[in-house]
Parts: structure tokens; C-alpha cells; sequence
């Protein structure tokens, strides 16, 4: 095998749903440490408001749901950065929040299609660019509602535990190729996504938002919300030289969440 001394100023980096949220906070990061960034979105608002923030970087409108546009985007990433060493499989939506005999068979397929299947799409698109990289990564951002049961989030849960099997399966696939695979869980991340699970959560439960947003905190030993700039802080470190032998694991920033 190569000597691998690719250093992150020389990585080309894709982050799916790189436009807003810890997306973006992960190819922010990148960037400052000198990586070489293409992001995807959906929403062209935000991808427009990334070309005039961060013009050098590559940026394509692409749900990661649809395998054709998943093709397209490969397409354009390999033009862009003319090869990938590390591919944020971040993309991902909140789901539904209801008991399972309220959630609508739509509602379940639509949380899987995004979560898991864009995933496998950009994964199986990936692979081949990867094997060409002296440095290759994959972090697939899965959440502690992979370790955990989460009642009333039962579509989201089941995709972020199944992310975890992904991951962990590829990192024995890949790893005689030099690919290592490891997935991130965070836990109660800061910011309007938390914020419209709380508000949903509250009123599913019929209390108010402070009272669910402490419960929530009261699960965490540390007894705080983490940021995206701690999840972005471990993707760096796993997809340097430093992480060269971590393969196959699920780390959770969370303070160590203990219950949902």
C-alpha cells in the first residue's frame, strides 16, 4: 500500500447538504484547513448565498434521494476537483414526529429515501474516486439516535442505526483499499433543527418548548447541547494523517447523551 502522507491542504473534500447548518459548518472547516471543497443542496437560495460567500468552492443543487441526480453530481464533482479524497455523507432530514400508528407510509419512505438511500447513492458514486486517493475517507453523519431508542422519531431512528451498519460494513469492504469509513453521532446539536424537533416533541407530549428543551438537557451528562463546530472538529481530525488508522468506528459527540 501507498505511504499515505496526503495532508488535509491537499484533500478534495464533497459534503452533501454543505449549504446551511453542520453541513456547511464541516465544509467551512475543511476549507480553513486548506482542503480543496464541492458541497450539494437542495435548496438554491442557500447554494446561492455559498457561491458569493465561498466562490472557489465547487457547488452543485443535487437531492441525494434521486440516484440520477446523485450520477449528476459525480459528474460535476469529478470535473471540479478532478478526484475526491473524502466524501460527508451529512445529508439528511428530521422525519416525523408521532406515534407510530400516526406516521404516514409516505412520511417513512421519504425519511429513508433521504437518509439512507442518498447515502448508499453517494457512497456507490464515491468509491471509485476514492480508491484513487492516498488519504480517502468516508464520515457518515449518523446521530446518537443510532445508539439509542427515540420515541416518536421512530423513521428517523431506524435510518440513523441502519447509517451505523452502513458504515461499519463498507470499513471492512474498503479497508484492504485504503478507504477508511467511520461514522459520527451527534447528539443535541444547537440551531432550528433541534429547535423544530423540541417544538414538535412538545406538542406531541402536550407541554410547553422549556419544558422539552430541559428534558432534553437532563438526558445529557454534561448537562449542555454540543455545536457543529465539535462535529466538524472530529470529521478533521478522523480524515487527516492523525486518524490514519481509525477505521470502522462510531464516536458520538453528544456530552454523552443517556436516554432520548
Amino acid at each position: 500500500m501507498a505511504d499515505k502522507k496526503q495532508t488535509n491542504k491537499s484533500l478534495r473534500v464533497l459534503v452533501t447538504a454543505g449549504a446551511s447548518g453542520i453541513g456547511r459548518v464541516l465544509a467551512e472547516s475543511f476549507a480553513k484547513a486548506g482542503a480543496r471543497v464541492h458541497i450539494c443542496d437542495i435548496s438554491n437560495d442557500a447554494l446561492l448565498e455559498v457561491s458569493k460567500a465561498y466562490p472557489d468552492w465547487g457547488v452543485s443543487r443535487c437531492d441525494v434521494s434521486d440516484e440520477t441526480q446523485v450520477a449528476q453530481l459525480f459528474s460535476e464533482v469529478k470535473i471540479n476537483l478532478g478526484g475526491l479524497d473524502v466524501l460527508i455523507n451529512n445529508a439528511g432530514i428530521a422525519g416525523p414526529t408521532g406515534g407510530i400508528e400516526e406516521i404516514s407510509g409516505q412520511e417513512w419512505r421519504q425519511t429513508v429515501d433521504v437518509n439512507l438511500n442518498g447515502q448508499f447513492y453517494c457512497a456507490s458514486q464515491a468509491v471509485p474516486l476514492l480508491k484513487q486517493s492516498l488519504n480517502a475517507s468516508i464520515v457518515c453523519i449518523s446521530s446518537v439516535a443510532g445508539r439509542l431508542g427515540y420515541a416518536y422519531r421512530t423513521p428517523y431512528a431506524a435510518t440513523k442505526w441502519a447509517i451505523i451498519g452502513l458504515a461499519k460494513s463498507l470499513a471492512i469492504e474498503l479497508g484492504p483499499s485504503g478507504i477508511r469509513v467511520n461514522a459520527l453521532l451527534p447528539g443535541i446539536v444547537e440551531g432550528p433543527r433541534i429547535e423544530k424537533v423540541i417544538s414538535d416533541r412538545a406538542q406531541t407530549l402536550g407541554i410547553t418548548y422549556d419544558e422539552m428543551e430541559q428534558e432534553y438537557i437532563n438526558k445529557v451528562s454534561l448537562r449542555r447541547m454540543v455545536n457543529a463546530q465539535d462535529v466538524a472538529n472530529q470529521a478533521l481530525f478522523l480524515c487527516s494523517s492523525t486518524g490514519m488508522n481509525i477505521s470502522g468506528q462510531s464516536i458520538s459527540i453528544c456530552g454523552n447523551v443517556e436516554v432520548l
